[in-house]
């Protein structure tokens, strides 16, 4: 198993043990005290327990070597997690609104606030190391599900300290429909996560263009630019989870026999895979070079150059992407056809 690999493992068991026992700390203060709006931090955590199991068995999972059934891997499984950890957490956001709605109508004289405060606090403490573990270990792993988890415990920190925030303030005032209110205004704050949660989950199952992965292929390779590359085109860069897909067309110089070819194709290859820490499988085709592209071309001793060398040309994530070979107008060079 990748170092990597085990680094998930180890991260989202802590979370799966965390969410359990602050399950049991939440439901504690509810109970102690009553309170809608303690009521409503428990709920969400119900929803931390169901995610960060689902997010453990992705992360076994994608782990898991491709096949004949999954050519490309298990990956997409972490993005489907996230997905559901984001429809989970919409599910609490409404049966909080029920419930802060509910005790509109039915008052509730909140008790043993004190105790309620300081339980939640510990909450709070813990969720806040571990989601920000999660999240700087699903940025180092590139995990999509420690990241969702670690987004989510971080939303839950912020949740419970406006809990802690308006049960003080009932306890200062004596105005329990504070406890109400403050139930609605977790909720909103609730489901925008799971909105956004959601929405970067269908992203990536959709393969959605993820804009860092592609600059730092682009980055990549203009650092290794090598003189033998003519041209690169059609470039796409599709996630696995946390593996990556590469494919693009390659020109090189028609006249080559194929063993250099293939050779000239292996470099390419190693250049992007070198570049990454997780697994990169790269599909590469070759295109034979043209006349038109003499103008940016720097193959030395080239025997059948037809237009003297004009400029390169910039790669970058907007033009490599194109399926068509780029060109730079020959008259630049004093050529004509």
């Amino acid at each position: 198993m990748r170092a990597s690999q085990r680094q998930k493992y180890r991260w989202m068991g802590v979370s799966l043990g965390l969410s359990i026992a602050l399950l049991i700390i939440k439901f504690t203060a509810y109970f102690l005290t009553d309170s809608a709006a303690i009521l409503t931090d428990a709920v969400e955590s119900i929803v931390n327990v169901l995610a960060s199991g689902f997010a453990f068995y992705s992360i076994y999972l994608a782990a898991l070597p491709a096949d004949q059934n999954h050519p490309y891997g298990h990956g997409k499984i972490e993005f489907l997690s996230s997905g559901f950890e984001g429809a989970m957490i919409l599910s609490a956001g409404l049966v909080v609104i029920w419930q802060a709605i509910l005790s509109f109508f039915e008052p509730r004289i909140l008790t043993n606030l004190n105790t309620g405060l300081i339980l939640i606090g510990i909450t709070a403490i813990a969720n806040g190391v571990v989601g920000y573990g999660l999240i700087r270990t699903g940025r180092q792993t590139d995990s999509l599900a420690l990241t969702a988890d670690g987004q989510h415990l971080l939303t839950d920190v912020v949740s419970s300290i406006i809990v802690m925030v308006g049960v003080g303030l009932v306890a200062l005032t004596g105005y329990g429909w504070i406890d109400s209110v403050l139930s609605l205004g977790l909720s909103v704050v609730i489901i925008y996560n799971g909105l956004q949660i959601t929405r970067q989950s269908v992203a990536r199952l959709m393969d959605e263009t993820d804009v860092p992965t592609l600059h730092r292929v682009v980055s990549l390779l203009n650092v290794h630019r090598n003189r033998n590359w003519i041209d690169v085109h059609n470039l796409r860069v599709q996630k696995y989870g946390a593996d990556l897909h590469v494919d693009c067309h390659l020109t090189l110089p028609y006249y080559w026999p194929l063993d250099q070819v293939h050779d000239e194709v292996h470099k390419f290859e190693d250049t992007l895979k070198d570049g990454f820490a997780n697994e990169v499988e790269i599909f590469v085709h070759t295109d034979p070079c043209i006349k038109e592209c003499c103008a940016y071309c720097r193959v030395a001793d080239c025997p059948v150059r037809a237009f003297a060398f004009v400029r390169d040309v910039d790669w970058t994530a907007e033009n490599l992407p194109l399926n068509q070979k780029h060109f730079v107008p020959l008259a630049a060079s004093g050529e004509t056809r």
